[in-house]
């Protein structure tokens, strides 16, 4: 064998010697010459990458890797020769190659065999030696290749996982030959803790690889990116130094995380262009097992699978019905090996991406690092990418919108004692409030509710009005500047053509119109088409369901109305005197906690229902489907939360009625009223409940629950078994596999989030803050699960958060409507407003030493006979209304000052919207959505690539010339 690879390595030194250097043309561009090396070693060497493995169903015998780094031309000192340089590795998988190998495609069920022989076992006696002949990229390689085949060199891309005494074995021996047929690669291992469980392992070959990647428009790298600079660049080049000086000044930022651990991830420095086999050649190919990653090899077998037939019939096919029906019971991507080392991670490196994941990103302990959002997304894929993304620029955006609360809370804090509202409250110790229900309440003083005026002036103070302001325009810019952060991301990425391109078809809708097709205006081609009658009808059935599901809520929150209402009068003849004594505490805590259950339980239905709407429409494709379902989830999690909040913002004691002539429910069931210090506090107390007591839930079961259940699998592991080692794959299978709808479920928790945090922020400036407490610990808690207790979930992409997006701009608008009415109509900021400027001392223009809220309090309330009721009692009680007195002619009709806050409280919401939104539209102009230096050098690199495209072409074309002996042009004929 060695004897072989000598005289094929002699052979290619002597054709290579052979050539000559190209000069560029005259319409290379200066940049051109940082990549010409790369073209040409490549060019020279791609007689290496061709695949020999073939076999009478699927290719399956060899799987070939090439030289990593075949050779690195240096243009200035080599411009005549080159030398094929092939590393220790190199030569030692080539000459394996040359061998015969068995074929491993079909194992037996029950076949044994060393199963150590996992690539995080890879033992190495001395380190140093072993790394003075691997090149960097073979131990980026061997560190991120993953679990292996039998023979030691093909990966595993993809795991199936059956029982045994399933007895769908026809589907399955159908789909697994159509597989192979495919070019697909499959070896069965039984597990060794279940002697019921068999797993397939799927590897896709270089040809097959090649073919679907071409197929699907993947773009690949093909030249180094050379970057260019102009005045404006050398100026903002000047002050980049200038300001990177003043850096080095200061202290080392602690939150930056140390790039020296993380591998070079060179694609992101290289243009790319969609991967053809007839173009190859331009391609930067310096190892081919490493040429496509993990994450893009785990797409297109998922693609692979899920267009696959198990049986004849067009709707007989893909892995989703194969495991619906019970044939298979998991699809997943293996892990690259375990989480975690016996060694340091900084004495001996990373073991595999994971293992550095997990230490430098998913650790508990680095919960105030930056995220390694490029390995991430290597590792996850851009669309779980996109998402960490984001949710860490809404974290960072959380801290100024934190602190501003925070603020405005201490200002309502230290002011408390000197507000001149809850010092009169807190001195009225004569003034007696009329009964707040009919049977069991009696005469209250007013200074009873001292302690509750002080606490609503915590959240009800002069800082609120600045703050809804502030939170309005900051939920802008935080949209604006992520629409930004996301440009950046998409052009690092390499996604900015890939939004472009045409998304597949899904098979069930295949499946279902199949029979009726049209061309596609965009590929040209026919595919299923879904008439317009039939997408209407169903359209309908869906909205129908919708609103079903948002009337059983609101129906829910009425229950829950009616209940405040019954045991109102059951509390206020508590035998405990606490609860006697606050009765209306009990009950709003109470209610709230009841509120929180149902909740809770009515979720548990939506997502059923809301999955059931949603393949009742047939969406065409994936990412339509997930925006269909996610708005659905939005819209009945956003109602069940927010509706009880709703109410008693805009509804609690606004129709009550007055003394003697209560509105009753039922005509049975009196109205509850407003605390006497207002419903701020309410409103308050089940913001903080529910937002509370929500968080720890979630929390609870996105790790907790799946800490639980691997345990108990491990537990179980461990008592079946007792030396044998796992492989990687059965560990994997033993994980919690990630929820069927994705990245849903944490969009929509930190989208709900959005909205408490912004929506009804005039009435709980604290949110911010418990928003940002719960974020640094979500993103690590998510870290945690996605590193350690999941099944890898399947790199996908994308190029933005979906409709995830639209919907906080929605919020948006909606949380500057809320807290205008909110301000105007829940809090006492507009009587205040009107009584110190018309009916207050100040409006006489008295002395300016003169409190203008002076007998407010009084001013608020009005007079009821207590001699009306029927009591027994004389006398007169106040109740907070806006009312004339016993005595006055008009007794109990709306006084002049009613009408007078009423229409500064109208005015007030349109000033505030107007303002709010004017200042709003201004941002959103002043801030484009992608930077201009960005946006040139995206049309730059476009205008490069086309150039070097030409160039590699006729590069291509004059090595084929010289190679027949014809003459050599530097132009074209």
């Amino acid at each position: 064998v060695s004897h072989h690879a000598r005289s094929i390595i002699s052979f290619l030194k002597s054709e290579i010697t052979k050539e000559t250097s190209l000069k560029p043309s005259r319409r290379s561009l200066p940049c051109l010459a940082q990549s010409y090396a790369y073209s040409k070693s490549l060019s020279q060497s791609t007689s290496l990458f061709q695949s020999t493995e073939s076999e009478s169903q699927a290719p399956t015998s060899i799987t070939l890797i090439s030289t990593d780094k075949a050779e690195q031309v240096n243009t200035e000192e080599n411009k005549n020769d080159s030398v094929l340089r092939c590393s220790f590795a190199d030569l030692s998988d080539f000459c394996l190659a040359l061998g015969k190998d068995k074929d491993y495609t079909d194992e037996a069920e029950h076949a044994t065999y060393d199963r150590s022989r996992l690539i995080n076992d890879f033992v190495i006696k001395d380190k140093s030696e072993f790394k003075t002949k691997l090149s960097k990229n073979d131990m980026n390689y061997i560190a991120s290749s993953g679990p292996l085949f039998k023979d030691g060199k093909k990966r595993i891309d993809y795991i199936l996982v059956y029982r045994k005494t399933n007895i769908q074995y026809d589907k399955r021996n159908t789909f697994e030959k159509n597989l192979r047929a495919e070019g697909l690669m499959l070896e069965k291992e039984p597990a060794i803790a279940s002697h019921d469980i068999m797993f397939i392992k799927i590897h896709i070959p270089w040809d097959t690889l090649c073919k679907y990647a071409e197929r699907l428009n993947i773009r690949m790298p093909f030249r180094k990116k050379c970057y260019y600079t102009d005045g404006r660049s050398k100026s903002m080049g000047r002050m980049q130094t200038y300001f990177r000086r003043i850096k080095n000044w200061m202290a080392q930022n602690p939150m930056v995380l140390d790039k020296s651990a993380f591998p070079d991830l060179e694609e992101s420095d290289c243009y790319t262009g969609p991967f053809s086999r007839a173009r190859i050649h331009h391609f930067i190919i310096n190892n081919k097992d490493t040429f496509f990653s993990n994450a893009t090899r785990s797409r297109i077998v998922y693609h692979m699978l899920e267009r696959t037939k198990y049986e004849n019939g067009i709707s007989k096919v893909g892995i989703r019905k194969l495991i619906n029906n019970g044939s298979y019971i998991a699809a997943f991507p293996p892990h690259e090996g375990a989480y975690k080392s016996s060694q340091p991670i900084k004495t001996h490196g990373p073991q595999n991406n994971r293992h550095l994941l997990y230490e430098r990103w998913a650790r508990w302990g680095m919960w105030y690092k930056h995220q390694p959002l490029d390995l991430i997304r290597l590792y996850f894929g851009e669309k779980i990418g996109l998402y960490f993304a984001w949710l860490g620029w809404y974290t960072g955006m959380l801290i100024p919108a934190a602190i501003v609360g925070l603020c405005v809370f201490f200002y309502g804090l230290f002011t408390m004692n000197k507000s001149q509202v809850s010092q009169e409250i807190c001195k009225a110790t004569e003034v007696f409030m009329c009964p707040l229900c009919d049977k069991n309440c009696s005469l209250q003083r007013l200074n009873d509710s001292c302690i509750y005026a002080k606490v609503t002036y915590l959240f009800d103070n002069g800082g609120t009005v600045f703050f809804a302001i502030f939170m309005a325009i900051w939920a802008t810019v935080f949209l604006e500047f992520w629409k930004r952060r996301r440009s950046i991301l998409t052009y690092t990425w390499d996604l900015i053509e890939w939004e472009e391109e045409e998304e597949t078809l899904r098979p069930q809708f295949e499946a279902k119109y199949y029979k009726m097709e049209i061309v596609n205006p965009i590929t040209g081609k026919p595919e299923p088409h879904q008439p317009s009658s039939d997408k209407v009808t169903r359209l309908l059935v869906s909205v129908s369901g919708i609103f079903f599901m948002i009337s059983l809520v609101i129906t829910a929150v009425f229950g829950v109305v009616v209940y405040r209402l019954v045991v109102m009068e059951q509390f206020a003849s508590f035998k405990w005197n606490f609860i006697k004594q606050y009765w209306q505490f009990a009950t709003s805590a109470a209610a709230v906690c009841i509120n929180f259950i149902i909740i809770m339980l009515l979720n548990l239905a939506y997502e059923k229902i809301a999955y059931l709407l949603t393949n009742l429409e047939y969406p065409r494709t994936e990412s339509e489907w997930e925006n269909s379902f996610a708005l659905k989830m939005f819209l009945f999690q956003f109602v069940n939360l927010n509706s009880s909040i709703f109410y008693i913002a805009f509804f609690l004691g606004r129709f009550v009625g007055h003394p003697g002539k209560y509105n009753k429910l039922f005509d049975r069931w009196r109205l509850e009223e407003c605390h006497p210090s207002g419903c701020l506090i309410d409103l308050c107390l089940q913001m903080g409940v529910i937002m509370f007591l929500k968080q720890i839930w979630n929390n609870f079961m996105e790790l907790g629950y799946p800490l639980i259940q691997n345990w108990w699998s491990r537990h179980k592991i461990k008592r079946g078994i007792h030396d044998a080692s796992i492989p990687q794959w059965e560990n994997d299978w033993n994980l919690q596999p990630m929820n069927l709808h994705g990245l849903m479920d944490e969009y929509l928790e930190m989208v709900l989030q959005f909205g408490f945090t912004t929506i009804f922020v005039a009435a709980f400036p604290l949110a911010p803050l418990l928003a940002l407490l719960n974020n640094i610990i979500e993103i690590r808690l998510d870290a945690y699960k996605f590193v350690t207790q999941w099944r890898r979930p399947l790199p996908a992409r994308a190029t933005d958060i979906g409709i995830w997006l639209g919907i906080l701009e929605g919020i948006g608008i909606l949380a500057v409507i809320t807290n205008a009415f909110v301000i105007a109509i829940t809090s006492d900021y507009i009587p205040r407003f009107v009584y110190e400027y018309k009916y207050g001392p100040c409006a006489n223009h008295v002395e300016p030493s003169e409190n203008c809220l002076k007998g407010y309090v009084n001013n608020s309330l009005s007079f009821f006979d207590l001699s009306e009721l029927g009591m027994g009692k004389s006398g007169y009680c106040r109740y907070r209304d806006y009312r004339g007195p016993p005595w006055s002619s008009k007794p109990y009709e709306f006084t002049l000052q009613y009408w007078h806050i009423l229409a500064a409280r109208l005015a007030f919401i349109i000033v505030f919207e107007h303002l709010v939104f004017g200042i709003k539209s201004f941002i959103a102009y002043l801030i484009p959505d992608v930077p201009k230096g960005l946006h040139d050098r995206i049309r730059r690199e476009k205008y490069l690539v086309q150039e070097m495209m030409y160039e590699a072409e006729l590069e291509h074309l004059q090595q084929q010339r010289r190679k027949s002996g014809q003459p050599v042009h530097h132009e074209w004929p």
